[in-house]
């Protein structure tokens, strides 16, 4: 599948699990991961990439007001910052849970976190989406999931999408001021051949951005749910995107290596690095943790 002309592979870091994706305003970088290769990656203004070793898998991270980042990872909620080599588990929601991780987390416009666990295997449906509020309280706000992934959220914050992929559906809620969600509808439904609705965002028009796992590209949908356009990828598992740059006009995509076999990787050289392309629209300003 040809890719589009525009794209170009910016950190080739053959991630084995490449993912969350953050554009960090205060450094003019993004930040992301590789989830199962245990690193956290940054990419600077000027092209420039450093990488930090993780002691457990981080599946998402965010920005903190204070700095540093707040995360989601196997152990549960915890603070992170690379440089200081910081990682401390804050809350274990399931410890109960052995094989459960945490997986995708975003941030939305209150600067409330919230992130999705999953069954390590994608066997059990264990997974719940968890919002952690700036003090500190969790609260467990939907249930059964296979594989957590996204969530996005609208540019005036009302309405949240959520991914479950093993099921390839995209879920919207209704959200109220306190952050508490409701109204859970299907909003996309994939199916054979569509690929799995993996990490997504939502641009300044309030139409949503979804990576495709095993799809080859990103699709655009509409606040309707109506299919705008497709970003087509050289890379088999593109896994997450997010707007980033001085200006949030840059889309930065992630994608993953793993279980793809010796013939596979020869074709998709660029698997697990991070691509971005122009993409002619901008991005939304995130509004970092206050905890």
């Amino acid at each position: 599948m040809p890719a589009d002309s525009d794209l170009t592979c910016v950190a080739n870091v053959h991630a084995v699990l490449g993912e969350g994706p953050v554009w960090v305003a205060r450094e003019n970088s993004l930040y992301w991961l590789d989830i199962k290769g245990l690193k956290i990656f940054r990419l600077d203004d000027r092209g420039q990439v450093s990488d930090w070793p993780t002691p457990f898998r981080v599946g998402s991270i965010v920005p903190r007001r204070q700095g540093g980042f707040i995360g989601g990872t196997e152990g549960g909620i915890a603070e992170v910052d690379p440089r200081a080599k910081l990682f401390r588990i804050l809350i274990d929601p399931e410890a109960d849970l052995p094989d459960n991780r945490f997986n995708d987390g975003k941030l939305d416009r209150q600067g409330r976190f919230w992130a999705g666990t999953m069954d390590d295997s994608e066997q059990s449906d264990s997974g719940t989406l968890y919002r952690l509020d700036a003090d500190r309280s969790l609260a467990a706000v939907d249930g059964q999931y296979r594989v957590t992934n996204g969530p996005a959220f609208n540019p005036d914050g009302t309405v949240m999408y959520h991914n479950d992929s093993a099921r390839q559906v995209t879920y919207a809620f209704d959200v109220d001021p306190a952050g508490n969600p409701s109204n859970r509808r299907t909003f996309l439904q994939f199916g054979k051949g569509d690929g799995y609705p993996d990490g997504m965002t939502v641009d300044s028009e309030g139409c949503l951005w979804i990576a495709f796992w095993d799809g080859w590209c990103l699709r655009r949908y509409s606040p309707d749910g109506e299919w705008v356009e497709t970003l087509k990828m050289p890379v088999q598992r593109p896994t997450s995107c997010a707007f980033g740059g001085r200006d949030l006009d840059r889309l930065y995509i992630t994608s993953a290596s793993i279980g793809l076999d010796d013939q596979a990787r020869a074709m998709q050289p660029n698997a697990g690095g991070l691509f971005m392309i122009s993409a002619g629209v901008r991005g939304l300003a995130e509004v970092p943790f206050a905890g």
